[in-house]
């Protein structure tokens, strides 16, 4: 005889996985199902277990395809040129060699802004350079690579700083300034702007060439 077939869709564990034992019972009663001590010989293996897992399934009908976003081109903001009292877009930028140092210190300088209700408009990395140290041996005429620089460039843009208390701002800043970072804080311009993108001299040779 072949293995029994099994209609419900509650399942009910071998005899000696319940507490008390049920050797000597004929019926087992859980809640509404009602299973014979014969159906719990069947092996678990011929049970298959495609869903198993699935709470909510989902039905996806064929030929449906989610839209894709379209990434929105980066485009220039109005750059505040400030007034007589106060500067307009300003960058504070940090450079380090260390990635974590100078991360760390941008955080510091953003949270330093917010306590001090000083407008941060951004706060960016700029694109790594890497610059390589190559030597001359002493008998010898070709250069050969000493070692290999990364250089690492964080921005907070701030605006609305009264020219009053950017002196004592530069102050704060510059007295909790780690060792090996390098400060500099200028008013933002439009190169600055464009230095943030990938440079595609392929396509600014086409553009010459139309022009």
């Amino acid at each position: 005889m072949g293995a029994p077939a099994l209609t419900q869709l509650r399942l009910i564990p071998p005899a000696w996985g319940l507490p008390g034992g049920i050797k000597g019972q004929d019926n087992i009663h859980v809640g509404t199902s009602v299973t014979s001590r014969e159906n719990t010989a069947w092996s678990w293996e011929s049970v298959s277990s495609r869903g198993a897992g699935n709470l909510c399934p989902r039905v996806v009908e064929e030929g449906a395809k989610t839209p894709k976003r379209k990434k929105e081109r980066v485009q220039m903001k109005e750059i505040n040129p400030g007034t007589e009292f106060e500067y307009g877009d300003v960058n504070i930028q940090m450079t380090s060699y260390d990635m974590c140092l100078v991360e760390h210190f941008a955080q510091y300088v953003h949270r330093l802004c917010n306590r001090l209700s000083i407008k941060v408009n951004e706060s960016y990395a700029m694109p790594t350079k890497t610059n390589e140290v190559l030597f001359l041996e002493e008998k010898g005429s070709k250069m050969q690579v000493d070692a290999v620089l990364t250089t690492h460039q964080r921005v907070v843009q701030i605006s609305g700083l009264s020219s009053t208390f950017a002196p004592i701002l530069l102050e704060i800043i510059q007295s909790n300034q780690p060792e090996g970072v390098h400060l500099l804080m200028k008013q933002h311009t439009e190169a600055d702007f464009k230095s943030r993108l990938k440079a595609r001299p392929e396509l600014e040779e086409l553009l010459a060439q139309m022009s």
